[in-house]
C-alpha cells in the first residue's frame, strides 16, 4: 500500500531547477534507499517529502500525520559537551508532553526507554551523549525519531562519520525496523543496496527508479542505460563510487 504518493514534481531554486518531473511511490512496507550525486536534488526532495518546502509544482500525497514521519537529519545540532543524558535526548523527541525534563511523566520515560530497546541503546540511557561512540550516538537519535511511533523513517546520511563496523551495525537495525515501518535512506554507501534495501531512486534533477530484484534478474548492459545500482549488481561489488549521472 502506498503511504505517500508523488506524481510530476519540479521544483527549482529561483533559475535553477533542482527537480523535474519527479514520480515516485512509497508503500508501508518499503526500505527505499535515495541516491545519486552531491547537488542533485536528494536533499531537496526529502524536505519536500517532509514539508519543510512547499510544492511549486505537480501532486504529493501523504496520507500521514507529521508526527508518524520520524526523521533522523545529517548533522544533529547538538553540543556533545553538553551534559545530556541518552534518555533525555530521546524524550526530546516525544510527541505528546513536549515539557521540560524534569516534567516528563512515568509514561513518556516509558516510552523513550521502550524506544532505546528497539535500537538495542537501553543499558546507555544515563550515559552523557558525549561519552558515546559515533554509531551509538546514530542509535540513540533514530530512538528519537521512533518516540513518536511513526510508519515510516526517513534518515539523511545515517552512517557519515561512523566506522565500517559502525555502519553495518546501523543499517541491519534499520533493516530489523523495516520488519514494522518503512524506511527511506538518503545515502552515498550503495552497499546498502544490495545488502538491506528493497527499492532505489537515482536522484539527479530527474529520478530514475529501481526494483532492486528486478535489477539483479534484468541486468542490461548493453541498453546505453547502466546505473550505479545495475553496475553493482553485475559485478557484484559492495561499494561504488557514486557520481554516475543518468
Amino acid at each position: 500500500m502506498n503511504i505517500i504518493s508523488i506524481k510530476n514534481l519540479s521544483y527549482k531554486y529561483e533559475n535553477t531547477k533542482a527537480l523535474e518531473n519527479i514520480n515516485l511511490n512509497i508503500k508501508n512496507d518499503d526500505f527505499l534507499a535515495i541516491i545519486g550525486p552531491n547537488g542533485g536534488g536528494k536533499s531537496t526532495l526529502l524536505k519536500l517529502i517532509l514539508g519543510v518546502l512547499k510544492l511549486q509544482k505537480g501532486t504529493l500525497e501523504n496520507s500521514l500525520k507529521n508526527y508518524e514521519m520520524g526523521y533522523v537529519p545529517q548533522n544533529t545540532n547538538l553540543n556533545m559537551d553538553f551534559p545530556i543524558t541518552a534518555l533525555e535526548v530521546v524524550l526530546m523527541g516525544h510527541k505528546i508532553s513536549h515539557k521540560k525534563l524534569f516534567g516528563y511523566s512515568k509514561e513518556d520515560i516509558s516510552c523513550a526507554i521502550n524506544s532505546l530497546k528497539q535500537v538495542g541503546m537501553e543499558d546507555f540511557a544515563d550515559k552523557k551523549i558525549g561519552d558515546l561512540s559515533g554509531g551509538q550516538r546514530q542509535r540513540v537519535f533514530i530512538a528519537r525519531a521512533l518516540c513518536t511511533n511513526p510508519k515510516v523513517l526517513f534518515l539523511d546520511e545515517p552512517t557519515a562519520s561512523i566506522d565500517v563496523k559502525g555502519q553495518q551495525e546501523i543499517y541491519k537495525l534499520l533493516k530489523d525496523l523495516s520488519k514494522f515501518i518503512a524506511i527511506v535512506v538518503v545515502s552515498h554507501d550503495l552497499s546498502v543496496l544490495l545488502n538491506y534495501a528493497k527499492s532505489v531512486a537515482h536522484v539527479n534533477r530527474t529520478l530514475v527508479y529501481h526494483e532492486l530484484d528486478d535489477v539483479i534478474k534484468n541486468v542490461d548492459i548493453e541498453n546505453g542505460h547502466l546505473c550505479e545500482v545495475e553496475l553493482l549488481t553485475a559485478l557484484g561489488k559492495t561499494q561504488i563510487c557514486c557520481n554516475h549521472e543518468h
